[in-house]
């Protein structure tokens, strides 16, 4: 085990709980560390319940080809940890992670603190310390309450589609979760609004009004259409952009790039012309977005031919969305390899891939405590129309389907998943 595994593990254990939804304990360490936050380069802040992972990864993209030094803070990694900070485009090396994360620790001194409470402090403190022009940051979980949300004035916000997730901690309803996740809407900054139901809508309208706060809303202000022959038209009351399909594939992903052009158009201060707009669709790299996997030891186990794709969805909103995309590919025989946290709704992620389903396996995901275990997932499965055969392991799972002869495997259910099937696919 390396320093930096050690100390991670460390970390995850001073509080019992591992989401405790507060600003106390993340305000008074970085008091303690100085308060980096209140150092940082100009912010740009997103929340949401579908796509936010997606559109900063778009606008990164953009921004990056504009030229600019940009900083990205992320959740979950997939395979590093490395993966949730990006300083001026490349993923923070393990001796600087490292020294933030025991600077961390020692200034702690063993108070209850949760471990993405404690890691957010290390890439604030990274970000401060590491000259950028902007950074980029996504919450971890909901908005109001969540640990990036003590940044006092970004510079720009947005909010993705919203939808029910996480009810044990934002909800159980629409409105109470857009409450949750528009908490992030500043007064006097600009929001950029991606599609939402009317419930949310409301939420979020009056949050804006009472903070004096301007919204950007895709169908009043700005809109996004995917054309026939596969470009964008990109449209607000002033300017229309004719642009790449994103590389992303997916209709959700219209969406979502459709939210970084109108990030990338009110950032104020930065120039973002239209071919680094452009550049930013063709070139964003987001893995476990319907990834494509075309080598590796998974590959090799599986028939000649089978394409395997990779997606992280983990609600109801991700399993629409996923379906769509299903759909819009050349029909063939498609299986299925899932694995879902306990705190999700399985059911409802699963019931609109059924339809396109032929069959497949379950698992627990590998290594996480909050797993469903491979029985109930099952049974849940069957809830949502599927037959999947509960399997111990990965490695299981795999020979069992490489038995049916899959035309095509989708593997999904959790980005915790995903993260443990590209690392076995090394």
């Amino acid at each position: 085990m390396t320093a930096l595994d050690a100390i991670l593990q460390r970390l995850a254990v001073l509080h019992p709980k591992a989401i405790d939804l507060s600003l106390d304990r993340i305000r008074g360490l970085l008091a303690d560390l100085g308060d980096p936050h209140l150092a940082l380069p100009p912010v740009f802040h997103v929340a949401g319940s579908k796509g936010k992972g997606s559109s900063l990864a778009f606008l990164r993209a953009m921004t990056e080809a504009a030229g600019y030094r940009v900083h990205a803070y992320t959740s979950p990694h997939l395979v590093r940890f490395n993966e949730r900070i990006r300083l001026n485009g490349q993923l923070i090396d393990d001796a600087y992670l490292l020294a933030l994360l025991e600077r961390c620790e020692r200034v702690n001194a063993g108070r209850p603190i949760t471990f993405f409470e404690i890691t957010t402090a290390a890439a604030f403190l990274a970000f401060a310390e590491t000259p950028s022009d902007l950074v980029l940051l996504e919450t971890g979980l909901g908005g109001i309450a969540d640990t990036t949300n003590v940044v006092p004035r970004p510079l720009l916000t947005a909010l993705t589609p919203i939808g029910i997730d996480h009810v044990g901690f934002l909800g159980d309803t629409v409105a109470k979760i857009a409450v949750s996740k528009a908490g992030i809407i500043k007064p006097g900054v600009p929001c950029i609004v991606g599609p939402q139901p009317d419930d949310a809508m409301a939420v979020i309208a009056a949050r804006a009004a009472a903070c004096g706060t301007p919204l950007f809303c895709q169908g009043s202000d700005w809109d996004v259409l995917a054309m026939h022959d596969g470009s964008l038209l990109w449209r607000d009351t002033q300017t229309e952009l004719r642009l790449p399909a994103p590389a992303l594939p997916g209709p959700h992903q219209i969406v979502n790039a459709g939210i970084a052009v109108a990030c990338a158009r009110h950032l104020a201060g930065f120039a973002i012309p239209e071919t680094a707009i452009a550049a930013g669709l063709r070139d964003v790299d987001w893995p476990a977005r319907m990834q494509r996997l075309r080598q590796g030891p998974i590959i090799d186990a599986l028939p000649a031919g089978t394409e395997i794709w990779l997606d992280g969805a983990h609600n109801a909103m991700a399993g629409e969305a996923l379906a769509a995309t299903l759909a819009s590919q050349p029909a063939k025989p498609t299986w299925l390899l899932a694995g879902v946290l306990n705190t999700k709704d399985a059911v409802g992620l699963l019931r609109p891939l059924a339809p396109l389903i032929e069959g497949g396996c379950t698992i627990a995901i590998p290594g996480e405590a909050n797993s469903l275990s491979a029985e109930d997932l099952a049974q849940a499965a069957a809830q949502a129309g599927l037959n999947l055969q509960p399997q111990p392991s990965i490695a299981a799972a795999i020979a069992t389907l490489a038995a049916q002869k899959p035309a095509r495997l989708l593997i999904t259910g959790s980005l915790y998943l995903a993260g443990k099937i590209l690392a076995e696919n090394q």
